[in-house]
């Protein structure tokens, strides 16, 4: 029978002819990623299968906001040089995982990641099956090289039209997600004329957000836009093989986004899943902070397309706007380009490279009563900070237009001059 992307994947890897919807396979892990939030209640195994499957990512607090924290390194580092692990991104070259992962070739098409972090969906953007799985799972995949999945139904987004200027992937995200709610235990799969238009750093935004609609696992295909980001990572095209769908393969829903229709979507707070709309339906509020940053929208361009809208103008008065560039490339980069001195000379506050702020653990917490408008991941009461805080969510160029005016405003206003909303 004809197979999805997922299913492909999930079947090559398992040793099998084919997987459909229902089954249960155990899949072999071409790459599974430890973060630095498992090192601190750390429980050392007496041997690993592969080191050169392993990868360690210092992230999400970094540099250690805590003790317990700060005891978690070390033993990560000691890990990391008893088991021969190369792949080790420590403090000064690390990174939001996803974005090390991605600035590393370590997701590649048609093979199989996992890590910790439930946000690991994001390798889908390169033709990867890759799933959030639990500290205990992980262990096991590091002692065993094998994790096993139950096959979800797959539905089908066809892309169609070209993004217009000043709407990018969050903004597609938003769209589907507030016109189609959740996706629990199904897989979705991207493809269509459209996909063209659509770089590297918008699909991992997409792929990255699928989380919270709770689908399993997000994948788009190897095109040339993917292979060639992959080549320029240091990723050898006969080191992979991609997995595209077949003719006629089985789809609980297929559905078609028309791109060029699309206007920037902000999340009202609480959840994504049929909460979205677009920015022209967005109620005025008086913003106390504003977030870019995350494995989602901490990119080089969500920094570039903010210091554009950010030229020449000033954050509101009473506004924070708060930058955390996805990794220490993304900072290195954004530094060279100019980038990080429009920010700061707007008022902004960039920070280093880790998870911090959108998961409520550091640089950046919300006080009780506070409005955040964020570019990051969910936007769920408690998340950043307070639960008597309210979150909004929007790409980076909606934040950074919001942060200059107050309030949330469409950032075409702002992007281009002549826009008339």
């Amino acid at each position: 029978m004809p197979m999805t992307m997922i299913e492909k994947i999930l079947a090559r890897s398992a040793g099998l002819e084919e997987v459909h919807a229902g089954d249960t396979v155990v899949a072999e892990v071409d790459m599974n990623v430890l973060i630095d939030l498992q090192f601190p209640r750390w429980v050392t195994p007496l041997r690993i299968a592969d080191p050169e499957r392993t990868a360690i990512v210092l992230d999400h607090a970094v540099p250690a906001p805590t003790i317990r924290d700060a005891e978690g390194g070390p033993r990560a580092r000691r890990f990391a040089r008893d088991f021969g692990i190369s792949r080790f991104f420590d403090v000064g070259r690390h990174g939001i995982c996803h974005q090390v992962i991605a600035e590393n070739a370590l997701a590649r098409p048609g093979q199989v990641l996992t890590c910790t972090d439930s946000h690991t969906c994001a390798a889908g953007a390169y033709n990867t099956a890759a799933r959030g799985i639990g500290p205990a799972e992980v262990l096991a995949v590091l002692c065993t090289g094998r994790t096993w999945f139950t096959v979800g139904p797959t539905i089908r987004y066809e892309l169609v039209g070209e993004l217009p200027s000043g709407v990018g992937g969050k903004d597609v995200f938003l769209h589907i997600a507030g016109t189609w709610g959740d996706a629990t235990n199904h897989n979705l799969e991207f493809g269509g004329d459209g996909l063209a238009s659509v770089p590297m750093n918008e699909r991992r935004t997409i792929a990255t957000q699928a989380a919270e609609i709770s689908a399993d696992f997000a994948t788009f295909p190897a095109d040339e836009v993917c292979r060639r980001f992959l080549a320029e990572h240091g990723a050898d095209p006969g080191e992979y093989e991609p997995a595209d769908p077949d003719p006629g393969a089985t789809y609980a829903a297929v559905r078609t986004v028309d791109l060029s229709t699309l206007e920037p979507h902000v999340a009202r707070p609480g959840s994504v899943s049929g909460n979205a709309v677009p920015i022209s339906q967005i109620e005025t509020r008086r913003l106390d902070q504003c977030f870019i940053g995350s494995c989602a929208n901490g990119q080089l361009d969500d920094l570039r397309v903010a210091a554009e809208i950010l030229e020449g103008r000033t954050v509101a008065e009473g506004v924070r706007l708060i930058v955390t560039p996805a990794s220490q490339q993304v900072y290195r980069d954004a530094l060279r380009l100019g980038y990080l001195g429009t920010l700061v000379d707007a008022g902004a506050v960039v920070t280093n490279s880790t998870c911090g702020a959108c998961f409520g653990y550091h640089m950046g917490l919300l006080g009780a009563g506070e409005v955040c408008l964020t570019a990051s991941t969910r936007n769920f009461r408690g998340r950043m900070g307070s639960p008597d805080a309210e979150i909004y969510m929007g790409s980076s160029a909606t934040v950074a237009a919001s942060a200059v005016v107050g309030r949330p405003v469409d950032p075409r206003t702002l992007l281009d001059r002549e826009y008339s909303a």
